[in-house]
């Protein structure tokens, strides 16, 4: 008869009780939030992130109510904004042909010249600033003429621009490309010249050709400076068509800002100017996104 086996315990050491897998799972393991919770959260989260814009936005709105309600003062109020403007803005979409036509057909006329001025900058751009960060002897050429022009104002170049394309919507775009240019070179080439150089000895080491070191190594180590030169081109092109269009007429929000000055309508510049910077604030935050999409986070927005 054997006898039944003996732990390995010796006295002195305690004892613990075994408990089933399935029980020891269900102690360790943490709760889920009930059901009933959840809405709580996301009511505390979207009210973090919605009430402290409002805040500051509804003390200026009554700072501004105060201060031209009297009737000498030059602005009108934020009430009397709303009284003059509400069919322009309840009806954007209006157009009554020519130049009539509600604002969205103006903001849309011009994204449409901000977005292929600033196509071809970001594109002219990333190639010289890659250029010049690659090569010493680039720098030492482009460099001082570049630091020249980028200190032109945009619109000093729109005459030079009238007379060699004889036409308001090419110089346009001429000036958003002009304006959104220098950013993008300057951030490109310093992103290039900032990759580290034990990326660069690994390249050697691997044998990449210029492309396949183009794609592994420098775009994705240059791309967070490349994004912060977009954002900072689209937020310059934005303020240049604004400022071209007042000049070459034409359909766009510039020309419609000009236009109301020309007839008094303050109340339609203040609601045109709200609107220019709610597009420029989507603007903005679009490249943002798409950098943080494509550099996986590494370009916080």
């Amino acid at each position: 008869m054997s006898l039944p086996a003996r732990d390995n315990l010796s006295p002195a050491e305690p004892r613990v009780a075994a408990f089933p897998k399935a029980k020891v799972l269900a102690i360790t393991a943490p709760r889920p939030r009930p059901w009933s919770a959840r809405p709580v959260a996301i009511a505390r989260a979207v009210a973090g992130t919605v009430v402290p814009p409002l805040i500051p936005l509804i003390v200026l709105l009554g700072v501004w109510e105060l201060l031209c309600a009297g009737p000498d003062a030059a602005l009108p109020p934020p009430s009397r904004v709303v009284a003059d403007t509400w069919e322009l803005i309840t009806d954007p979409f209006y157009d009554r042909g020519g130049l009539d036509k509600g604002l969205f057909w103006h903001l849309y006329a011009s994204l449409q010249r901000v977005l292929l001025g600033y196509s071809l900058a970001a594109i002219g751009g990333v190639a010289i600033g890659t250029l010049i960060g690659q090569s010493q002897w680039a720098m030492r050429s482009l460099d001082p003429l570049f630091q020249v022009l980028r200190t032109v104002p945009p619109l000093a170049w729109l005459p030079l621009a009238l007379a060699a394309f004889k036409s308001g919507e090419p110089s346009a775009i001429f000036v958003i490309f002009i304006t959104a240019v220098w950013p993008i070179v300057i951030n490109t080439a310093v992103g290039i010249r900032n990759i580290p150089e034990d990326y660069r000895n690994v390249a050697r080491v691997l044998q990449l050709n210029p492309l396949e070191y183009a794609v592994k190594i420098m775009i994705p180590a240059a791309a967070p400076y490349i994004f912060t030169g977009l954002r900072i081109g689209i937020g310059l092109s934005w303020l240049a068509i604004v400022a071209a269009e007042m000049l070459i007429g034409g359909v766009g929000i510039g020309f419609f800002i000009w236009d109301a000055w020309n007839s008094s309508l303050i109340s339609d510049i203040i609601v045109a100017l709200i609107y220019v910077g709610i597009v420029g604030f989507f603007l903005d935050r679009s490249v943002a996104l798409v950098g943080v999409l494509v550099t996986r986070g590494t370009a916080t927005s």
